[in-house]
């Protein structure tokens, strides 16, 4: 990925946002992720049909099974960083107008701006006249409670974002929302969301949920918000395309609770995985070397702690609503424990299938193998490709559980101890043990 000083406002790009050569290689301290470059639009629909033939491996191998896929193998990152920086910008825009109302602290979904001073600060800044913010609310059916929150404001983004200007907060300058695309870049983006569209339709007809992966914090607004348009589309009976949360980023929780109020305001299906994250060496080295603040929570404990609320917040939401799905994607035993404990509180039980777990194949067996005995819906996450590429990935995997080893004696032990119960016990090869 490189810079493209061709594109026009390429230098007022935020630094998050701009492609930058030292960080071009995006496999550096990355210990738990495939890594797509772009090559060219044929090497994408390559990957297209990869996706695809995992997709009917998937539905003809298991009920309800998951395939995993990566917007960075669909289509050229440059779009995923423009269209990150304009989610970003538009976000931000909407916060400062609220601290400007008086409301800084508050959590994203509580923050409500009176419309009568949204309109006239949006005059004022010279973003809109106010006879033209006042049809864009009208249209959208906007402020008739008199307050705007961010949701609402989100909705305005999407025919709009090419004619946009937004103030930059530091030199008080407009500047516009989206750089310019070339021709070329258009088709670009187009053919990604083509792709996106014809492999959610694949799992649909297979019956497979299809789970769009994390990755880098400066691609994901627009892997989120791409995925998002995706539950709009084809979540409405069930959960089938799921989203991933990474908890070790700062803003996970407002993002969970942004994106599950959309869900209910809109009737469809939420459906999540929750990760910790797998980038954190590199997004925290990127952030230092180029000016920016970290994404990523301070401590391990903070990333627990942002873990189980988000966690929590979704078994509320099941509990509530019954139109919410999650994997809890977790390594983690006391993650665990956690979910069971509050499934049991909240009277969600493993049959409705509302809540499942995954582990990587290989790995944890001791969590994985008791909860498919006790009944809840539990996967193997199967990594696949040449040994000389799954063996590396496999290793990182290992370096990301520190206490792997440490499991893995644990589950030796366990085993051994079974092993001896059923020899003195005479049972060593009964077949219902």
């Amino acid at each position: 990925l490189s810079p493209s000083s061709s594109t026009p406002g390429a230098e007022q790009r935020e630094k998050q946002y701009r492609a930058h050569r030292g960080f071009g290689d995006r496999r550096d301290g990355v210990i738990s992720a495939r890594t797509y470059f772009y090559v060219d639009e044929s090497k994408c629909d390559q990957h297209m049909e990869t996706f695809l033939r995992c997709i009917d491996a998937s539905g003809g191998s298991s009920q309800d099974g998951f395939s995993a896929i990566k917007l960075t193998a669909l289509g050229r990152p440059q779009f995923l960083l423009q269209f990150s920086e304009v989610l970003v910008k538009w976000r931000r825009f909407f916060h400062q107008m609220a601290v400007e109302q008086g409301q800084a602290g508050r959590a994203a979904l509580e923050m409500k701006l009176e419309a009568e001073k949204l309109q006239e600060a949006l005059a004022k800044l010279g973003v809109a006249t106010k006879a033209e913010s006042q049809h864009w609310f009208t249209s959208e059916n906007l402020g008739v409670s008199g307050t705007v929150d961010l949701l609402d404001w989100n909705s305005l983004i999407d025919s709009r974002t090419k004619l946009l200007l937004v103030p930059n907060m530091k030199t008080r300058q407009l500047e516009p929302l989206l750089s310019r695309f070339t021709e070329e870049e258009d088709l670009q983006m187009k053919r990604m969301l083509q792709r996106m569209d014809t492999l959610a339709k694949r799992a649909t007809e297979k019956g497979v949920r299809l789970m769009v992966d994390a990755e880098q914090s400066y691609f994901q607004p627009a892997i989120s918000r791409l995925t998002l348009e995706m539950q709009r589309r084809f979540n409405r009976d069930r959960a089938i395309i799921f989203n991933t949360y990474q908890c070790y980023l700062k803003e996970a929780y407002d993002n969970v609770t942004v994106d599950v109020e959309l869900s209910r305001r809109e009737g469809w299906h939420f459906g999540t995985k929750l990760v910790r994250g797998a980038y954190m060496e590199q997004e925290r080295e990127r952030a230092a070397q180029i000016g920016y603040e970290d994404p990523i929570n301070p401590t391990y404990e903070k990333t627990n702690e942002m873990y189980h609320r988000c966690l929590d917040y979704i078994l509320e939401e099941i509990k509530h609503s019954r139109k919410a799905n999650v994997m809890v994607a977790s390594h983690n035993e006391d993650t665990v424990k956690f979910t069971l404990r509050r499934m049991m509180e909240l009277g969600i039980h493993p049959s409705e299938k509302k809540v499942c777990f995954g582990q990587l194949l290989g790995m944890c067996d001791q969590i994985t193998f008791p909860l498919g005995q006790a009944g809840f819906p539990v996967y193997k996450y199967v990594p696949y490709g040449p040994v000389n590429e799954v063996l590396p990935y496999l290793s990182r995997r290992a370096q990301e559980n520190r206490g792997f080893m440490q499991r893995a004696n644990r589950e030796r032990d366990l085993l051994w101890s079974e092993f001896k119960r059923r020899l003195l016990a005479g049972s060593l090869f009964s077949p219902n043990q």
